[in-house]
């Protein structure tokens, strides 16, 4: 089994450090933004009076037929943008169809994890660059879930890339009086299984511990998963039962602007890097 890069591995000790020094340590926090469409090559210096880094799409982001997102690497490199590359993951709905036809989760997961290695080289990110399955579903992760998620982790670790996931910090009903996370079920799995390690990109808007649509951002500290790796503190739209304490920094139609672009709405991260997936 392939390590992980010594990169990875020094970033995610530092993150680790960030978290256990607490609020005294000021570590430096940088600030991207990602969304499903390309927003356009004409409004890219504006994003970037705001933005360090955006998220990537290496496949159709979900639902959508097409990417939109595909060659424009070395645009947004040009434009002095960091990277989160995502790979946009199967549903449990699609998991299980896979199966009754006759293909295991595992295989599933290897077979996707293949592709998404062969979409990061035609974009040329370079060897060591995260590549980040997003795992829309959140709480505890099905059987058939943690097969494919894990296999596409394991076959990504193998290769020249390093594996991250996109999944929910917002706890979730989890028995009696018990909550878990989805990122704390895959750090579970992670230790007991000894499996490669894995960069976490956590979604967490609700307000608190998020502050909303703010340029801002809290520490990745405040996110509720030690050690994440990214932030998703904002979504547009904004979800009206986790973000009521913070729905005035929203738009009236629920989504998230920056002032130059009031029609682009965008989601909300916060990182410690400016390039979380190593990309440039």
């Amino acid at each position: 089994m392939r390590l992980p890069p010594l990169g990875l591995l020094l970033s995610l000790l530092a993150a680790t450090a960030a978290v256990a020094q607490g609020p005294a340590a000021h570590p430096p926090l940088y600030v991207g933004f990602d969304r499903n469409e390309y927003p356009g090559d004409e409004t890219l210096t504006s994003l970037h009076h705001h933005f360090n880094f955006t998220g990537y799409w290496l496949n159709p982001p979900p639902g959508a037929a097409a990417n939109s997102w595909t060659g424009k690497r070395d645009t947004l490199l040009q434009a002095d943008f960091g990277f989160l590359v995502l790979w946009n993951g199967r549903l449990d709905a699609a998991i299980l169809k896979a199966q009754s036809s006759g293909t295991s989760a595992a295989t599933l997961g290897q077979h996707d994890a293949e592709a998404a290695i062969a979409a990061a080289r035609q974009e040329h990110f370079p060897p060591g660059t995260i590549l980040f399955l997003d795992q829309e579903e959140g709480g505890r992760l099905l059987k058939e879930q943690a097969d494919y998620l894990f296999a596409w982790t394991e076959h990504v670790a193998r290769s020249s890339y390093s594996p991250g996931v996109y999944a929910s910090g917002q706890p979730s009903p989890d028995g009696p009086g018990q909550t878990i996370t989805t990122a704390q079920d895959i750090r579970e799995h992670v230790a007991s299984a000894h499996l490669p390690v894995v960069a976490l990109w956590v979604a967490q808007d609700a307000c608190p511990p998020s502050d909303g649509c703010s340029l801002r951002p809290p520490g990745l500290a405040r996110s509720g998963t030690p050690g994440a790796f990214v932030w998703q503190y904002a979504q547009s739209p904004r979800r009206p039962a986790l973000t009521q304490a913070c729905s005035n920094t929203y738009a009236p139609d629920g989504n998230c602007y920056v002032p130059e672009l009031p029609g682009l709405h965008l989601d909300l991260n916060v990182a410690s890097t400016p390039d979380p997936s190593h990309g440039r």
